[in-house]
């Protein structure tokens, strides 16, 4: 079950968290509030469930989940994966 949720997390990451939150505990216990899954849900949502992760798995971010939260942070800016922008010069072209 895990896979899949990670699987799920690259391609529809705001599902993922979606069903992580609707079934689990996993974003509460790596949160001490609300407040930044709701914004990571709406802004960085891959770097949210990172994060999760992380704590949950190691209990802080080091190491190769530092790794992992640093990717994520650039996955959900578009540096990584190609952005609309990149798209956009490609169509126009």
């Amino acid at each position: 079950m895990p896979i899949l949720i990670g699987c799920l997390a690259l391609s529809a990451p705001r599902f993922a968290i979606f069903l992580v939150v609707l079934f689990s505990d996993y974003i509460g216990r790596a949160y001490q509030s609300g407040f930044w899954p709701f914004l990571g849900f709406f802004f960085m949502p891959l770097t949210t469930l990172a994060y999760a992760w992380a704590i949950n798995s190691r209990g802080s971010v080091e190491g190769l989940s530092l790794i992992i939260v640093v990717l994520a942070v650039l996955i959900d800016l578009g540096i990584i994966g190609g952005s609309a922008k990149k798209r956009c010069r490609v169509r126009d072209s």
